[in-house]
């Protein structure tokens, strides 16, 4: 980056021991953790070596860094695949040399001894809202049985694109992402996970417009959610049931109805995970809610990608703008978190690499190091084996 003074700069070099085509970016607590900062990004300076003069003044006098491939899904790791912890230098060395043994591909390698313990809840539970049956899934964290912990929970649309094999679309690998999240401290969260209706998906995920599609049964839908399936789980799971532990989310329409859930039901949800909904269907964000005489705190976290159409981030940006415009003459206060990935399309694959960043700020929104929180979970699970 560009320098501002006349100090002297300090240096950071790095070496790497892969061979790799995607550029390299410092990232620390000087451009508050930004893994794909333009200003930090690394200049070749050999074969696998890097090298950035940063402004002595935007510095710390201790600094702590990381270095990534453009993204936490990127950053480095050990050989074996371990989290590696911040590295640290005070600013008065004035030059940093560091070396890397491998990176992480879109938040891969994946710990088997960490991914979720995944169980059918029924092949065919009863929706008596809608006389049909559906199949849902839990995934609990993987030392659940070990424990007597209660947990958070968030309630997930389209199981059929949320992990397993075999989907059309692909699918988000929540089991993955999962598994990242728990090697990091941060995995203690129960999905549970509703597959669509398949040719009564556009119907159930929809509340009233009768130009999409008739009869639409969305509020039913919701109150199935509410009224029936969150009381079940929490009978036969240890979950954390107040409302300030309970979310909702999905993409496109899926994203669409878990607005209208948050929305309808705040008593029962604080946090909406939200990818590419389909805003379109409500241009005039004109959304139903109830009304209550204290207000409601509702943490929405929002993506979208600048790829996708249908002015996909601008209607985000407009939503966003109309649900603050209401904090004062309604019920609801707001908390957002956007997220707007320039290369993101319509697709499985973009909300695979969101849903661990989504699921961290809704869920733990902390500064901890991510390795004390790593060593934290290690430890539980030695104390457990």
């Amino acid at each position: 980056m560009p320098l501002k003074c006349n100090a002297a700069p300090m240096i950071f070099t790095l070496q790497s021991d892969e061979a790799d085509e995607r550029p390299v970016y410092l990232t620390g607590n000087f451009n508050r953790w930004d893994p794909r900062d333009a200003a930090y990004q690394m200049n070749p300076a050999g074969t696998n070596r890097y090298e950035l003069e940063v402004d002595n003044e935007v510095l710390p006098e201790r600094i702590e860094y990381k270095f990534t491939r453009g993204g936490w899904e990127n950053v480095e790791i050990d050989r074996f695949g371990n989290i590696t912890p911040n590295r640290k230098i005070q600013k008065k060395r004035q030059k940093a040399e560091d070396h890397v043994e491998r990176w992480r591909i879109n938040w891969g390698p994946f710990k088997k001894e960490f991914f979720p313990i995944v169980e059918i809840i029924s092949e065919d539970f009863y929706i008596p809202q809608l006389n049909r049956t559906r199949k849902i899934w839990a995934l609990l964290p993987y030392n659940y049985h070990q424990t007597d912990k209660t947990y958070p929970v968030m309630y997930l649309h389209d199981a059929q694109n949320l992990f397993n094999e075999g989907s059309a679309y692909g699918n988000w690998e929540i089991d993955k992402k999962m598994s990242i999240l728990a090697e990091y401290g941060r995995g203690d969260v129960i999905i549970i996970a509703i597959e669509n209706g398949s040719e009564d998906r556009i119907r159930e995920y929809m509340l009233d417009n009768d130009s999409i599609t008739k009869n639409a049964e969305g509020k039913k839908f919701i109150r199935f959610l509410a009224d029936t399936l969150k009381p079940y789980v929490d009978q036969h799971y240890r979950t954390q049931s107040e409302r300030e532990a309970t979310g909702i989310g999905g993409s496109s329409l899926g994203g669409l109805i878990s607005i209208y859930s948050g929305f309808l039901y705040p008593e029962v949800y604080s946090k909406l995970l939200i990818f590419s909904p389909s805003l379109w269907v409500n241009p005039e964000n004109n959304f139903p809610q109830m009304n209550f005489k204290n207000p409601y705190n509702i943490k929405v976290y929002m993506y979208g990608g600048e790829q996708e159409g249908s002015e996909m981030t601008e209607r985000i940006e407009l939503f966003e703008q109309t649900m603050e415009g209401w904090e004062n003459s309604h019920s609801l206060q707001f908390d957002f978190k956007t997220s707007i990935n320039p290369e993101g399309k319509h697709q499985e694959f973009y909300w695979s690499q969101e849903f661990p960043r989504a699921m961290e700020w809704l869920y733990y929104d902390t500064t901890e190091d991510p390795k004390e929180l790593a060593a934290k979970a290690e430890s539980v699970r030695n104390e457990t084996s």
